[in-house]
């Protein structure tokens, strides 16, 4: 019975990852840098005071399209490819989320933007966290979706059974309409996610190393995480000084697309506009 039910839940999250690109439009012009030996693609949009947006792992910037509109009507908006996803490269295979971490400042210092507020979600989000506990200062608002603490047994055993081969056929001709490397890339993705079931140092962060964060952050959490239950999203909360809590009934992951973005999308702007109260 274990089996059986680990099986199917790695079944499930093959089609959510695979999903990814199922309402994706195809990747912009965009811009690419070369910075710490990948090529970071990445696309800017929209005027006004920086706001970065950092894609869940499997995904691409495209995952934000149906917010963009919304987001960067307010804010100029900063949308890169992982390393390793979309439109760029990681040639080292090095797939950490410290990694991801450093890529990203280089890319804010190339920007020369030294002071912004940021979204992300599932790695993208635990990104944020390595950020913005090695330089709170930077950081106006944060917003993170589907983060944990660590990852609990369960959810290892589901990413211990991901396979890039029992993705359906229609399912990765839609990941390689937004991963430009061919399959060689999206295998690397599918077997990155499964060497997550064994990291222990990586996707890990302590109250003490949370309380490092000054700015005030929005914990976006669904009921339903497959990964992380509701708990962790309360302990981030609680370490977190300046801290928000969105519990979102019956929602998966990262739960903010489809019906729930328009909700998502103007409950994050009224957040980073500073309109909540600030303790």
């Amino acid at each position: 019975m274990a089996s059986s039910l680990r099986t199917s839940s790695a079944a499930t999250l093959l089609l959510c990852l695979a999903a990814a690109g199922a309402a994706a439009a195809e990747a912009g012009s965009g811009h690419t840098l070369a910075v710490n030996g990948i090529e970071l693609h990445y696309e800017v949009s929209g005027s006004g005071e920086p706001l970065l947006l950092l894609h869940a792992g499997i995904e691409t910037g495209r995952m934000w399209d149906e917010h963009l509109g919304e987001l960067a009507g307010r804010y100029r908006v900063i949308v890169p490819d992982l390393r390793g996803h979309g439109g760029s490269t990681n040639p080292d295979r090095v797939w950490t989320t410290r990694q991801f971490a450093a890529d990203i400042f280089a890319l804010l210092d190339h920007l020369e933007v030294r002071r912004l507020r940021a979204v992300g979600a599932s790695a993208g989000a635990m990104t944020l966290l390595h950020m913005a506990t090695a330089q709170p200062e930077r950081f106006e608002a944060l917003v993170v979706i589907g983060v944990g603490t660590y990852l609990p047994a369960a959810c290892r055993s589901t990413l211990s059974a991901v396979d890039a081969d029992a993705v359906p056929a229609a399912a990765m001709e839609e990941l390689r309409a937004i991963h430009h490397h061919g399959d060689e890339q999206i295998r690397a993705l599918y077997s990155w996610v499964a060497t997550l079931a064994t990291d222990e140092t990586d996707m890990v962060f302590t109250p003490p190393q949370l309380a490092r964060i000054t700015a005030p952050t929005l914990v976006v959490h669904g009921d339903r995480d497959y990964c992380f239950p509701p708990s962790m999203a309360l302990e981030i909360f609680d370490a977190i000084p300046r801290a928000h809590l969105w519990v979102v009934p019956n929602g998966g992951h990262v739960p903010i697309g489809g019906p729930r973005a328009a909700t998502f999308s103007a409950t994050v702007l009224e957040f980073l506009s500073g309109a909540w109260a600030r303790n």
